[in-house]
């Protein structure tokens, strides 16, 4: 795993940097840190050669907003734990997908439940996703989940098609938006996620594949071991 840690205050970081490296072992990869926004910004885009899995985040550094570096974390192929005394901005941070929020102070016992959140999301924390963060032209957009219809494998990214016709390259893969997003979005096949409630009908096409038809006019296909579970669950 290789992670950065952005936090300005040296004690706290180093300490954050020692129970990293103890409780993940030998899974760490790399570990980085800086005390700033500009240079977590830098150190982000020069790690896309070798992209970052995790970003722990102070939310006050130096007097810089942690969130305005949030846009960015958030739309990027890591996972983000904040780690911060503002306890008050934890359901803003939630609502726009961070793994985690620990509150200072911590103990090892907390940092270690936040890493194991790194790996396999809780479901009530996907429910409180309200906003997905992506990257066009160098700027930050967020789009409200609410306006996402279907989610599409395209290699290492994943194209959000959304309700008004546009559509968004994301730099997180279709499995790591599986694991962020409420459990309505489901993997109807492998190279395609799907808002469930946009399912209008399913039929079967040429040479026996299942497609669904969307509410928009979509035509997703969708695997037999997905279209069986569904006929179960609707009766069907």
């Amino acid at each position: 795993m290789n992670v950065l840690i952005v936090e300005d205050e040296e004690v706290v970081s180093r300490r954050l940097a020692r129970l990293t490296r103890l409780i993940l072992g030998p899974r760490l990869r790399s570990l980085e840190a800086t005390p700033t926004v500009a240079g977590a910004f830098a150190r982000m885009r020069e790690l896309r050669e070798r992209p970052l899995d995790l970003v722990y985040l102070d939310l006050d550094l130096d007097g810089d907003d942690g969130f305005r570096l949030f846009g960015e974390a958030a739309a990027g192929s890591f996972q983000t734990i904040i780690v911060s005394a503002h306890a008050d901005q934890a359901i803003r941070a939630f609502e726009h997908g961070v793994t985690d929020f620990v509150v200072k102070p911590y103990g090892e016992d907390r940092l270690r439940q936040a890493l194991g959140r790194v790996a396999q999301r809780e479901p009530a924390l996907r429910e409180q996703l309200r906003v997905l963060a992506v990257r066009r032209h160098g700027e930050i957009r967020l789009l409200a989940i609410e306006t996402i219809v279907r989610v599409v494998a395209a290699d290492d990214y994943s194209e959000l098609h959304c309700s008004d016709g546009t559509t968004w390259l994301h730099d997180k893969t279709l499995a790591a938006l599986e694991q962020l997003l409420p459990a309505r979005f489901e993997r109807v096949h492998r190279s395609h996620i799907v808002d469930v409630r946009r399912i209008v009908r399913w039929q079967v096409a040429e040479g026996s594949r299942y497609l669904l038809v969307l509410d928009r006019g979509d035509q997703v296909p969708a695997s037999r071991t997905w279209i069986q579970e569904f006929r179960r669950r609707v009766g069907a």
